[in-house]
């Protein structure tokens, strides 16, 4: 329903809740070793062995899903459903409606708001996942040229790969444990 008070409309925007609190300097640490690796073994990977090729494994919306599943990972956007799901539906529709519709602000603008529905009825939402669909749309030509196989690479793998690293730096501290559910 549509608030029809202007000042219940602004009043809403006030929030009620306060800034929860830092993390401790051992969260800070762990947070940074699990962005390091996992962001390190897809760049890696890309560089050494992909970027001579027509493929790429490193895509921008990664750095995002850093953030998640390396330091808010009890976050249900940071389990492994949402990180891999939400990458590979929005990869989809990405790349399906940069192939259906020529223009490319209504290509961007469709790309992300479907990728976004489909995350939430397939229960795999991840922000990252946006940007994702939106990489497919506006990326260069060499992701473009990727087609169907940017579902798979970078995004699958890519995904995959941040996941596994997820588990097993996310895992080594006694006060952190991940995922919280993988289904």
């Amino acid at each position: 329903m549509i608030i029809k008070n202007f000042g219940e409309f602004f009043e809403k925007m006030k929030g009620k809740s306060k800034c929860p609190p830092g993390v401790c300097i051992v969260e800070v640490f762990w947070s940074w070793l699990g962005s390091f690796l996992g962001i390190a073994a897809v760049a890696y990977i890309h560089y050494s062995y992909l970027e001579a090729t027509d493929l790429t494994l490193i895509i921008g919306s990664f750095g995002a899903s850093a953030v998640l599943v390396y330091a808010a990972i009890t976050s249900p956007l940071a389990q492994p459903r949402n990180l891999v799901g939400g990458h590979i539906v929005s990869a989809f529709i990405g790349v399906t409606v940069y192939q259906q519709i020529p223009n490319i602000w209504i290509a961007s603008a469709m790309a992300v708001s479907l990728a976004i529905a489909a995350m939430l009825v397939t229960k795999t939402l991840h922000p990252p996942g946006g940007a994702t669909a939106l990489i497919a749309v506006i990326g260069s030509s060499k992701i473009h040229s990727l087609g169907y196989t940017y579902v798979i690479i970078p995004a699958s793998s890519g995904a995959v790969l941040m996941l596994v690293i997820a588990l097993v730096v996310n895992n080594l501290a006694k006060t952190r444990k991940y995922p919280e559910y993988w289904i």
